[in-house]
């Protein structure tokens, strides 16, 4: 931005002080509330008021807190999107409507208060009939009238805006998904996610899963551990709302990769777009990425992905450089997207696969720290499949 365009914006910072004096009148009306409550109760308690003065007053109760409601949502949301964010994502009594807010939004629902604030008013008239004049309550209705009306016809033109906006956002969405993951493996395997693909299957299909696998299929009685109720937990795939990782280590033919393809799949299923490859699969990617200067890029790339698979980790040691790769990758992920790890070691040995006891410290820590880590304990699957076919002759 230039200078002036950045002084420009900066004024912005002039309505804060509106917003605060805002505040204030919403402790005049708290003021106002309590006040009338009191005077309420009083008559009350006194014998004074009958049935028709205690629902006027109720009616300026409501009247009141009406009107508070309409500064808050005026002061929280004008401020929000005129001002400045004020970062309430995360926090359990956030608004819903805070998340969309925009000015077309928070017009409509200015407008629809103030209809719900005429209403009360109007309903005191009738409420108190034998005391209001008959030109009060014609000029009453007329108003009342105007503002349904004027309510009617913003809401009506907020219509093509948010058609616009649906619009604006379901393109941005679209990009997203269209991102191009270089890929690594041979003719006819499954690439990346074509633009605007939907469904759970196009998802599988552009996971580059080397098989596709499922929960049902995986043979729960030759495993010694972990229970069979804690493959059904990951099966429910909500570590990926919770940007959690899943660690699968255990001796070759346990079961880890049909573990870690089987949970993708339960991913996409879940809506979330999953990308497969192998330890060494990704070493080569992000190395390439780097060598072209664009690493940064690339790994912002996979954020489209919120689960990625990475298979195969302990097998084959890694040079210095794509054990790096792989903590950068790891490191990039915490906290923001999921991982699907599977390894042949326990975690405390992955220094003999990373071989720097720095890096895989660092690596092992940020992997584990929100992670389902699973040890299977079980035979190998190829050889009681020799087993179970018995001698040759």
């Amino acid at each position: 931005m230039t200078t002036l365009g950045c002084a420009l914006f900066a004024t912005r910072w002039l309505q804060a002080p509106l917003y605060f004096g805002l505040v204030a009148a919403q402790g005049v009306y708290v003021y106002k509330f309590f006040n009338e409550l009191w005077h309420l109760i009083h008559h009350v308690i006194s014998g004074q008021a009958d049935e028709t003065h205690v629902m006027l007053a109720v009616l300026k109760l409501v009247d009141v807190v009406m009107i508070a409601n309409l500064l808050i949502m005026v002061i929280v949301g004008g401020y929000e999107t005129f001002v400045s964010r004020i970062g309430l994502q995360g926090h359990r009594d956030q608004p819903e409507w805070l998340s969309h807010v925009n000015s077309n939004v928070l017009k409509v629902k200015l407008a629809t208060a103030i209809v719900g604030i005429s209403s009360v008013h109007l309903l005191q008239m009738f409420v108190d009939v034998h005391h209001t004049p008959r030109h009060d309550l014609m000029w009453g209705t007329v108003i009342h009238m105007a503002f349904i009306a004027s309510a009617a016809i913003l809401a009506y033109m907020s219509g093509p805006m948010a058609a616009h906006e649906a619009r604006a956002r379901t393109a941005k969405e679209e990009s997203r998904a269209a991102v191009v993951i270089p890929a690594q493996r041979g003719p006819g395997e499954a690439g990346t996610p074509e633009p605007g693909a939907s469904g759970a299957e196009e998802r599988i299909e552009a996971a580059g899963f080397p098989s596709r696998k499922l929960l049902e299929m995986f043979d729960e009685g030759r495993l010694r551990a972990p229970g069979p109720q804690v493959i059904t937990r990951l099966g429910k795939a909500d570590f990926v709302t919770r940007k959690a990782n899943v660690v699968l280590l255990g001796g070759p033919g346990t079961g880890k990769t049909h573990l870690a393809v089987a949970l993708g799949v339960r991913a996409c299923q879940a809506g979330h777009p999953v990308l497969f490859a192998t330890a060494a699969e990704w070493g080569t990617r992000l190395a390439e990425a780097k060598a072209a200067g664009r690493l940064r890029q690339e790994l912002a790339r996979l954020d489209a992905y919120p689960v990625l698979v990475v298979d195969e980790v302990g097998y084959v040691p890694f040079d210095p450089e794509t054990a790096h790769l792989l903590f950068q990758l790891v490191s990039h992920r915490y906290e923001r997207a999921s991982l699907i790890v599977t390894g042949s070691l326990p975690l405390d040995r992955w220094h003999e696969v990373l071989g720097d006891s720095a890096t895989a410290s660092a690596t092992v820590d940020r992997l584990a720290h929100h992670a389902d880590v699973i040890t299977l304990d079980a035979d190998s699957y190829r050889t009681r499949r020799l087993e179970d076919a018995g001698p040759a002759f």
